[in-house]
């Protein structure tokens, strides 16, 4: 049985072709870049061809594509772009359009094909790692298909978009059917909530024929860092994926080997000071740690939900950025989590434990393969 593990990220898209019939450190691996960097190359491109830049598809992720289209309308170029692919600017497309980006239909295309750089924007990107994997004779096969992004959800136009994720993942986690666990993030095709465009995008293009399952990037991350050997032992553990962006730290408790959340936190990794993430980490495994707190500092929020105290659990990272946290309790450096060997899968290997818990016909085949 295979799955196709995919975490996309901002830098990276880290990809694992997993193989349940032999060893998970033979599954084919790939670190690639990510798909909103590729869009600013090409965008970048236009800019210095001087050529007008027109967007299609569906919503994918934003930062460094983003910052691309800003550059090419500060040069005085123009920008057209289908409502699908505008909302990955901004859900109010009124607020897209004061940027200067104009709306056309997507059967209007064809008229620019000559005259415009055209460049499709999406997330998964199937056809591209079809052709990485057969360059290496490897068969581009899969029964399942699993893919992470960041999610921040289609806010209305009154509430904080940092707001409106953090109650996202609040209520997740606490309403039925919930269990506190973290694969409560992660959906099947099906399940999907609507307000999730990002996610909904995903399984847009994705094949409808294959199953699939979807999740946010950091607590697949944090779910992928369980796998290490380590981290597993620990009674109580806390994990802090710190991504490029968003940083976001759960405090957890293994009881009958799963991990119930007594607590989290999210805040944007660049608005983030070294000794004031020690303190809100302190804070967390404290259970004293407050959503104002979080949400004054610019941040999404916290959430307790078990004011349990924990003296000095472990602090395990993940993430392209878990070197910003150097210390933790008496000085000592936070343990950094590598389950099966690889820092850089911590994803891959989550989102393999959401499919185990999301699609259970599945379920004895990935533990068995990834217990080893």
């Amino acid at each position: 049985m295979r799955v196709l593990a995919i975490d996309i990220g901002t830098g990276t898209q880290d990809i694992l072709l997993f193989d349940s019939s032999g060893p998970v450190a033979n599954s084919v691996q790939l670190i690639m870049p990510s798909p909103t960097l590729q869009v600013a190359q090409r965008v970048r491109a236009a800019t210095q061809a001087r050529r007008p830049l027109v967007l299609h598809g569906v919503i994918m992720g934003g930062g460094p594509s983003h910052w691309a289209v800003n550059d090419h309308l500060k040069a005085g170029l123009p920008v057209f772009a289908t409502p699908a692919a505008a909302r990955t600017f901004d859900d109010d497309l009124d607020k897209v359009v004061a940027s200067g980006i104009v709306l056309l239909d997507e059967t209007d295309l064809d008229k620019y094909q000559s005259r415009a750089t055209v460049v499709e924007l999406r997330d998964l990107d199937l056809d591209a790692i079809v052709t990485a994997l057969q360059a290496f004779g490897v068969e581009p096969a899969w029964d399942i298909l699993a893919v992470a992004v960041f999610d921040h959800g289609n806010a209305p136009p009154d509430v904080s978009d940092r707001k409106f994720r953090f109650d996202y993942l609040a209520e997740r986690l606490q309403l039925p059917p919930a269990r506190g666990w973290l694969t409560d993030l992660a959906f099947t095709r099906d399940t999907i909530p609507s307000a999730m465009t990002r996610l909904a995008a995903v399984a847009a293009t994705a094949p409808v024929t294959t199953p699939l399952v979807v999740m946010d990037t950091a607590p697949a991350a944090v779910l992928g860092a369980l796998d290490d050997p380590f981290v597993r032992q620990q009674a109580e553990v806390v994990v802090a994926n710190v991504g490029n962006f968003h940083a976001l730290a759960f405090h957890l408790a293994h009881t009958d080997r799963e991990a119930h959340i007594r607590g989290l936190f999210e805040h944007h990794t660049g608005e983030l000071k070294p000794e004031q993430f020690h303190t809100f980490l302190e804070r967390l495994a404290a259970g004293v740690l407050t959503n104002e707190e979080i949400f004054s500092s610019q941040g999404h929020g916290a959430l307790v939900l078990d004011p349990t105290p924990s003296a000095s659990p472990l602090l395990a990272t993940t993430g392209p950025r878990q070197g910003f946290l150097r210390r933790w309790h008496h000085d000592n450096p936070p343990y950094r989590a590598v389950p099966h060997g690889d820092m850089m899968l911590a994803g891959c290997f989550g989102l393999l434990r959401a499919t185990a818990a999301q699609l259970p016909t599945y379920k004895q085949d990935i533990a068995a393969a990834l217990e080893g």
